[in-house]
């Protein structure tokens, strides 16, 4: 097997990308989004990554069966 090394950077680019995304359109309220995150208890910080890698993983199915 073959690893796709092209295809690894596009998807690693995304991922900059849309992390980027909040932090420059938001600029001004991401202090106290990143407050308000940071005041969360750790297990609904879970539930909203494991929410995340969910969406994640099915908008990765969703674009490789096109």
């Amino acid at each position: 097997m073959n690893f796709d090394w092209p295809l690894f950077f596009i998807a690693l680019g995304i991922a900059f990308l849309l992390e980027g995304l909040p932090y420059f359109i938001l600029a001004e309220r991401m202090p106290t989004i990143l407050a308000i995150l940071a005041s969360r208890p750790p297990k609904a910080l879970r539930v909203l990554g494991l929410t995340a890698m969910i969406l994640g993983v099915l908008l990765v199915a969703l674009g490789r069966s096109f």
